[in-house]
């Protein structure tokens, strides 16, 4: 069975399961404020996704969101206009995470320690900057990405849609996609081949920075409020989409959609504990237990897979 089969199945179970528990679930207001949870991890997990198919990782994301959006904050507060206010935190995230391609790809330094060292800085900027405190009371127009409504669609479900549609374009109708998978499976192979494998995955991980300052964004419209705190644990969130759809951390095989999926899936499950009123201490529990599950179905799946073609 195909792992974007299972992840349907597994999707469609739990949203049986908690229409069936509880009958606010199906609601139209409900399943808009899903899609509206799931985005900010959504568009993050979507740069996860690039970055881990190298056969790296970004455990910066959280912070990158955090700095990039008092960037923004700083900005607007200052008189800019909302576009340029926004213009700042993109410049901003993608340079954050150029940097981190940069000691990756160009001085060859493990993605691990790389990340782990600009979460440290991203978020001990953010405090410096800021003392501490939030920055606060933004015109409706900056606040757009987070709290606007279009068509009677959440503007971060729209802003969603087009990321996924964006990345998947990427990935799949440009070469970039490929040298990103080629990298991942064999690094070795893909410089015999002419791939640029300093400017692939330096790429990935400007990408990765961007999407984590547009979800900054998107955030920071949401509260009403850009704090040096915001985003954490939103790495290990993302990751945890990122694998529960199929991605593999070695690299070189993963789908978009697979991610997709599995966002919705812990966007599913953390919306239907909250209407059931689950201890939040339980939350992670049965988050961990599906994930767990996700993996041991996929080894089993990999080991069937290979037994047929042997």
């Amino acid at each position: 069975m195909d792992q974007r089969v299972l992840l349907i199945l597994l999707l469609a179970a739990l949203m049986l399961l908690a229409g069936s528990l509880e009958s606010r679930f199906f609601t139209g207001a409900n399943l808009l404020n899903v899609l509206r949870q799931s985005s900010i991890i959504g568009v993050i997990s979507l740069g996860m996704t690039v970055v881990i198919l190298t056969g790296g990782i970004d455990l910066s994301v959280g912070s990158v969101l955090a700095l990039s959006a008092l960037v923004a904050a700083s900005a607007a507060k200052s008189g800019l206009s909302a576009t340029l206010a926004w213009g700042c935190a993109l410049i901003a995230g993608a340079g954050l995470g150029w940097v981190n391609g940069l000691f990756t790809a160009r001085l060859r330094l493990p993605p691990f320690i790389v990340t782990l060292g600009m979460m440290g800085l991203a978020r001990g900027l953010s405090f410096i900057y800021t003392g501490g405190a939030p920055v606060t009371g933004f015109p409706p127009l900056f606040r757009l990405p987070g709290s606007g409504v279009i068509a009677g669609i959440p503007v971060p479900v729209l802003i969603f849609a087009v990321a996924f549609i964006a990345v998947h374009t990427l990935m799949e109708r440009c070469p970039w996609g490929e040298f990103i998978r080629n990298t991942g499976s064999n690094i070795s192979a893909a410089w015999g081949s002419g791939i640029d494998v300093q400017r692939t995955v330096s790429m990935a991980y400007l990408l990765c920075g961007l999407l984590a300052s547009v979800a900054g964004l998107m955030l920071t419209g949401r509260l009403d409020s850009a704090q040096p705190s915001a985003g954490v644990g939103y790495e290990f969130g993302a990751i945890a989409a990122v694998v529960l759809g199929g991605t593999s951390f070695s690299g070189g095989t993963g789908t978009l959609s697979g991610t997709l999926l599995g966002v919705l899936i812990m966007a599913v499950l953390e919306n239907g504990m909250n209407l059931l009123n689950v201890n939040p201490l339980s939350e992670q529990l049965v988050k961990g237990v599906v994930i767990a599950a996700a993996l041991v179905a996929y080894g089993n799946l990999g080991r069937g897979d290979g037994k047929q073609s042997s």
